[in-house]
């Protein structure tokens, strides 16, 4: 409170400080989360939302293990010192330090299951992609067939998870068992590996499209992600890795750098497709990424050149062997609610997956997307080309925008009831970098790694 002068003979009265707005974006946020979970367990059963532990699929559990020491570790180190040393690296080392880090965050929070539990069963289990190695011996003839065994009354249904993606999924482990590195060990290693890589193709990304300055402030917010608990080991965090990197080249391309950004962008962006149907969505991120290069558009229009037979190398190659993506996508959406979605109710999960994204991206990425929504508010009222910091500023959350964007036609749907803290981490990862508005970094990254890990340790989290 503060004492001001009235007007009278020597009388004061006080005032209460206005609440920061990011106060209140917070507090809408964790009642949006608190709203999820009491629906969730009062008003649903188990049998109408199929998850254990509302709104995320997992059971209350308890539990300290191996990771626990090295993630509070890492956590305040980040905390204490990410912030400052993200300022003042040198930006060729600071790509690797980030790298680095996340990949200590992500392997503690696994860890924290255990191995086997945390990493090397993962992508073992009945639902996932190495139950049905021993399937692939004729890799043509598994693809030709493919599309034959996705709905849940063909003989042999694929399980879950490998029904519910492209081939190109399965295929890289498939692939990677091939060359000697079979097992739910190598699997999950290359997974988070590959995975931690994400963060650093935002940064480069946001470098590129905004300035350098906010890559670094959003730096260790990227690091010590709550997603960090899905990315090991998830296979959608290899996901994410690929779908990032597709855009960063294309950023890449845009702003002045070698046409062959753009031919990697447009092999990766193919990659992306046939590991996730809904990663299609990306094309908005894409597009967002062109406007924001249109100088560099209009003056090298050739870029599309290699960007688009890039993009058709995927496609191509998965066609000729004989795998039909749109039939597959139909069978998939036909399988889809033949199961689970055809019980979950939309009218929850609707709302609930947004509580979802609370929890994977955090309050400080809340309060970022307010600062964002701001930055954009203002730069409409004002009607002028803003320049310098400001100008800079605009284009981050503009192509944060995009990405939230493409998040909520994802949610709207219908394709995604539940598991959204595991299918929507290639996006939740590009909403983080709104973290580079916020201010007093410290106090957010500590709330940032408290939430990481009471939900590693509360929650057995599991798909």
């Amino acid at each position: 409170m503060r004492d001001l002068p009235a007007y009278g003979a020597g009388v004061t009265v006080t005032r209460p400080r206005p609440v920061p707005r990011d106060l209140y974006a917070v507090a809408a946020a964790v009642l949006l989360v608190t709203a999820a979970v009491l629906v969730g367990r009062y008003v649903y059963t188990y049998d109408d939302l199929i998850v254990g532990w509302p709104p995320l699929l997992g059971r209350w559990d308890p539990h300290l293990g191996p990771g626990t020491p090295a993630a509070v570790v890492v956590a305040a180190a980040v905390v204490a010192y990410g912030p400052a040393v993200a300022a003042r690296l040198p930006w060729r080392a600071l790509l690797p330090a980030a790298w680095g880090t996340a990949l200590a965050w992500t392997w503690s929070l696994a860890l924290i299951d255990g191995w086997e539990r945390g990493v090397a069963g993962r992508l073992t289990t009945s639902q996932e992609y190495l139950s049905v190695i021993d399937r692939w011996h004729d890799i043509p003839a598994t693809l030709r067939a493919f599309n034959g065994h996705i709905l849940l009354h063909s003989a042999d249904n694929w399980p879950a998870h490998v029904a519910g993606h492209p081939p190109g999924a399965t295929l890289t482990y498939v692939l990677l068992d091939r060359i000697g590195l079979g097992g739910g060990g190598w699997a999950g290693a290359l997974t988070i590996t590959v995975g931690a890589t994400a963060g650093v193709a935002v940064l480069v990304a946001v470098r590129a499209l905004a300035a350098e300055r906010l890559a670094r402030r959003a730096a260790p917010f990227l690091v010590l992600a709550p997603a960090a608990v899905w990315m090991g080991t998830s296979a959608d965090g290899y996901f994410a890795a690929v779908a990032a990197w597709a855009v960063t080249l294309l950023a890449l391309a845009v702003t002045g750098r070698r046409l062959w950004w753009a031919a990697g962008s447009g092999l990766l962006f193919g990659l992306t497709c046939y590991l996730s149907y809904g990663l299609t969505l990306f094309a908005v991120v894409a597009a967002a990424v062109l406007l924001l290069g249109r100088r560099g558009v209009r003056a090298r229009p050739v870029l599309f050149v290699p960007l688009l037979a890039g993009a058709a190398v995927v496609p191509v190659a998965f066609t000729a062997a004989g795998f039909d993506w749109w039939e597959a996508y139909h069978l998939l959406v036909e399988r889809y609610y033949e199961g689970a979605a055809g019980v979950r109710p939309y009218a929850y999960w609707v709302w609930a997956n947004l509580a979802c994204t609370v929890l994977i991206t955090g309050l400080a990425t809340v309060a970022g997307l307010r600062r964002a929504g701001g930055v954009l508010v203002r730069r409409r009222a004002e009607g002028v080309r803003a320049d310098g910091a400001r100008a800079e500023e605009t284009r981050l959350a503009f192509l944060v925008a995009a990405v939230l964007l493409a998040l909520l036609a994802a949610d709207l749907s219908g394709m995604s009831k539940a598991e959204t803290e595991r299918i929507w981490l290639p996006f939740a990862l590009w909403l983080l970098a709104a973290c580079a508005f916020l201010t007093r970094p410290r106090g957010w990254l500590a709330a940032q790694a408290v939430l990481a890990l009471l939900l590693n340790h509360l929650v057995a989290t599991g798909w």
